[in-house]
C-alpha cells in the first residue's frame, strides 16, 4: 500500500476567486513520477497557459530531481503538458482569451490507478480589498469558534 500524495497550492484560494474546476492528467517521464511519489514537488508558484497549437501546459511547477536518477534525470522546472478533452480545452481557451481569466493548479494527487493528476481551476485575481475581507472573515470565524468552545 502506497502512501497518499496530496500536494496543495495553499495560496490559490487567497489570491484568486475560483470559478470552475477541472481534473487533468500530466505528461511525465519516469524520474518525474518517482519524485512526485516521494512527495518532492511544488505547485505554489505555477500557472497554466496555452501554446500556439491550443495545448495546455503547466509552467513553473517544480519537481525536484530524483535522488537515484543519473543522466536520465529531468529538468526541475520544465513545462509539462496537461491532458484534457478537446471540448474542455476549447472552453478554457475561449474563457482565457475573451474574459482575461487565468488557469491555476490547486492540487496534485495520484489516483487509484497510479497516474498523477492535477486539479486546475479557472480563476479571477482578487483585489487587495477582497483579500482584506477574506482575512477579516477568517478572523471572525476563529473568534466565534473560540466562544462556542467555551460554552
Amino acid at each position: 500500500m502506497q502512501k497518499k500524495i496530496n500536494i496543495l497550492n495553499k495560496k490559490a484560494k487567497f489570491q484568486y476567486e475560483i470559478l470552475d474546476k477541472y481534473t487533468a492528467g500530466i505528461v511525465l517521464t519516469g524520474t518525474e513520477i518517482k519524485s512526485i511519489r516521494s512527495g518532492k514537488a511544488s505547485i505554489t508558484e505555477s500557472f497554466c497557459e496555452f501554446n500556439d497549437r491550443g495545448e495546455l501546459f503547466v509552467i513553473n511547477m517544480t519537481i525536484q530531481e530524483y535522488l537515484y536518477g543519473n543522466y536520465y534525470n529531468h529538468a526541475p522546472k520544465a513545462e509539462r503538458k496537461l491532458l484534457l478533452n478537446k471540448k474542455e480545452l476549447k472552453k478554457l481557451n475561449k474563457e482565457v482569451q475573451n474574459t482575461g481569466l487565468t488557469i491555476i493548479p490547486l492540487r496534485m494527487f495520484i489516483n487509484d490507478k497510479g497516474f498523477a493528476k492535477l486539479t486546475i481551476a479557472l480563476a479571477k485575481g482578487k483585489k487587495l480589498y477582497d483579500k482584506r475581507e477574506t482575512i477579516k472573515d477568517r478572523d471572525n470565524k476563529r473568534q466565534l469558534d473560540r466562544i462556542k468552545k467555551n460554552f
